[in-house]
């Protein structure tokens, strides 16, 4: 989706609007970071623009300014959170793990984080 308008059906914007709890970490006037309910990582915060985008590369496209922030809040998060070592994926279609169609990112830190390059 490519709207930056709320959706009814959306789960992040429901989140946002303050209709369904979340554990929330940090805010901006534009961004909100939230814990994920199920962890991958001793840290696991969602970091999403309050605006409504399908994702990163929709958001990187209508507002760089925006996403920038996501980044910086991300950033502000695993300082906060952890010892300021992290990872930051962006899932982007079905196929590479995206569910909720509301561009977020995933902060994961807290531990040494297991990856093998193919």
């Amino acid at each position: 989706m490519t709207s930056a308008e709320p959706t009814t059906d959306c789960l992040f914007c429901k989140i946002v609007a303050g209709d369904v709890p979340a554990d929330v970490v940090a805010t901006s006037d534009r961004v909100i970071a939230f814990r994920d309910i199920a962890p991958q990582a001793p840290v696991h915060v969602l970091v999403v623009p309050k605006e409504h985008h399908g994702d990163v590369s929709v958001l990187a496209a209508a507002d760089p300014a925006l996403l920038a922030e996501v980044v910086e809040i991300a950033d502000r998060v695993a300082h906060d959170l952890a010892d300021g070592q992290y990872r930051f994926i962006f899932n982007s279609g079905p196929r590479a793990g995206q569910s909720v169609f509301h561009v977020h990112g995933h902060v994961l830190a807290g531990a040494r984080l297991g990856w093998t390059p193919a």
